[in-house]
């Protein structure tokens, strides 16, 4: 009964829309206004999936006869991320030429991009290609529906996008000024992570655009300062924290070709990596403390000390509950975890790109490297 309690509260979980759809619906916000001279309760706009969605309209003020300026409220659903209850705006503008032009630039908390490796080019607004798709097409629909030819200059921006950037990994990725309008679908699901893999993506193409070989992948910011610590002379742009997602950060360091990817993590998480679970997270996989304690029994010679060590680590309540048991006395079997750590992440490669591994103690010392 209570596994099919928490289902059915899984299935209950609300989704959310993406800053892309956000923006969309204030751009359409503030064209309905213009052209039918009422602000509206809501906009009707089309996802890129295909799907339709109803987006509320928070306010929007005439500026001009032929300029109004419209602010929608960003909800993340039951899976809030940085910009869960932000205001996204557009300006827009309807011009005298009737070529049918739609330009769309960022405004006031919509970052810039600095750094090759992205989706959008070096001096363009952080705008991703699939909101831009869905403003223009939210506009159209405007358009069509009142035969207007005119051209349109919608100017998206975030109020409080300089804020919420300092809380992104925006700055690393070469986006200064706020944050990026992002969405490929058009809805934030719960638990889906979406935005978290397409950060991971794109500060693994970073470091291949500016011209490193090399990638650490760390579990978290805590990981990350370590791994800085231990190789102060690599660039910022080569740290890139992955959490849970070990075989999607492998793929996509593989596919770049890039020379060595090197994992630096906690024994926790080097155990579960070891293993090859692909999806780190505890609710995704259990932490198999059985096949650590089968490892304990393989690498300990003794074969009466293996079967109390053995038991040790069954027994324990967590990973770094047995990492009490195993270290300091048997460093042979942290260093047997980080070659399985590899040979794991091997697995999910797709070209012959070199893997390297790190384990931290919950000291932050250095208590295995694979190099």
């Amino acid at each position: 009964m209570k596994t099919e309690q928490r289902k059915s509260k899984k299935k209950r979980l609300k989704s959310g829309f993406t800053t892309g759809t956000a923006a969309a619906a204030a751009a359409k916000g503030a064209l309905a206004l213009i052209l039918e001279k009422k602000i509206p309760a809501s906009v009707r706009i089309r996802l890129l999936t295909g799907d339709y969605i109803n987006i509320k309209i928070e306010r929007c003020v005439l500026k001009k006869s032929n300029t109004a300026e419209c602010i929608v409220i960003k909800d993340a659903g039951d899976d809030p991320d940085i910009t869960h209850r932000a205001e996204i705006g557009a300006i827009v503008s309807i011009d005298k030429e009737k070529a049918g032009r739609i330009h769309i630039a960022g405004g006031r908390g919509v970052g810039k991009v600095t750094k090759p490796g992205l989706e959008i080019p070096p001096g363009e607004h952080a705008i991703n290609p699939g909101p831009l798709k869905m403003i223009i097409e939210a506009s159209k629909d405007m358009l069509i529906r009142h035969k207007i030819r005119n051209n349109l200059k919608v100017s998206i921006f975030v109020p409080q996008g300089e804020e919420l950037a300092k809380k992104t990994l925006n700055a690393r990725l070469g986006i200064l000024g706020g944050i990026s309008i992002l969405g490929t679908t058009g809805i934030a699901r719960p638990l889906s992570h979406d935005a978290y893999i397409a950060t991971i993506k794109s500060s693994i193409s970073v470091a291949n655009a500016v011209g490193l070989d090399t990638v650490i992948l760390t579990t978290g910011r805590r990981s990350e300062k370590l791994a800085q610590a231990f190789m102060p002379d690599l660039a910022e742009e080569a740290f890139i924290q992955i959490g849970d997602f070990f075989e999607m950060a492998i793929k996509a360091a593989s596919e770049k070709k890039l020379k060595t990817a090197i994992l630096a993590v906690f024994f926790a998480k080097a155990i579960k990596q070891a293993q090859g679970i692909p999806h780190t997270h505890a609710s995704k996989a259990e932490l198999t403390l059985e096949k650590l304690a089968e490892w304990c029994l393989e690498i300990i010679p003794k074969q009466e000390q293996g079967q109390v060590l053995a038991k040790k680590v069954r027994s324990a309540n967590t990973a770094r509950h047995s990492f009490d048991f195993i270290y300091p006395q048997y460093p042979e079997i942290v260093a047997y975890v980080g070659k399985k750590m590899i040979q794991s992440a091997k697995k999910f490669s797709t070209s012959d790109i070199r893997i390297e591994s790190i384990i931290f103690d919950y000291s932050g010392n250095v208590i295995f490297d694979s190099m």
